[in-house]
């Protein structure tokens, strides 16, 4: 029952995910945010493009996204009689495969987001103590560096050893939450290799709004 039961979670992550509100709120302002900026569909290059008014309503809702996969895939766990380990799995596949539906989306080919604000609202629905840790270190990095895609990278890095640290600490019910951020670490620095090609070539942009 547990398989069948997991294929469903993935795919109601995945489609949760794989809504593309960046490319939808800039065909609202009358603009392919795919041909503009850094041709990412995401909140950092809406923002840089059109402008918070834009940009932080992306952030937002890609975040829900997160949220709303894990909560969903709560819900199912609950119905199937879970466990807490189970529903600490049912919670992490649903929220893996929401953050693979941001960044390969069926509707645009399969190139989406970066991934970092879905992430975080994953996070949040599975332990919100590890994802102020991963916001921390965000916006440290950013104030520093003002670069948004080694700020991202430097949280995804972060997150497994915040989860690692709350499991030695006994505040977890398992380990699948450390797994589950090994998971979220890699799809967030895979989906930033372009930037770091750029860091290595010098022509990676600073953050500036438009």
């Amino acid at each position: 029952m547990i398989v069948p039961s997991l294929i469903v979670v993935a795919l109601i992550g995945y489609l949760v995910g794989s809504v593309p509100t960046g490319y939808i709120v800039g065909r609202m302002a009358g603009i392919d945010v795919r041909t503009v900026g850094s041709g990412n569909v995401g909140a950092t290059n809406v923002t840089r493009v059109l402008g918070k008014r834009f940009g932080y309503p992306v952030f937002v809702i890609d975040f829900l996204k997160g949220v709303v996969a894990v909560m969903m895939s709560i819900s199912v766990a609950a119905r199937v009689g879970s466990t807490p380990t189970s529903a600490d799995l049912f919670a992490a596949f649903g929220g893996v495969f929401s953050v693979v539906g941001h960044s390969f989306p069926v509707w645009l080919g399969f190139k989406g987001g970066k991934g970092v604000a879905t992430s975080l609202g994953v996070l949040f629905g599975i332990n919100w103590i590890a994802a102020l840790v991963m916001c921390g270190v965000w916006v440290s990095v950013f104030q520093l560096t003002r670069y948004v895609s080694l700020s991202s990278i430097a949280a995804a890095i972060a997150l497994p050893l915040a989860m690692t640290a709350m499991l030695f600490l006994h505040q977890l019910r398992s380990t699948i939450p450390v797994y589950f951020s090994l998971c979220l670490t890699a799809i967030v620095v895979v989906r930033h290799r372009s930037n770091l090609s750029r860091f290595r070539r010098g022509t990676e942009p600073r953050f500036t709004r438009k």
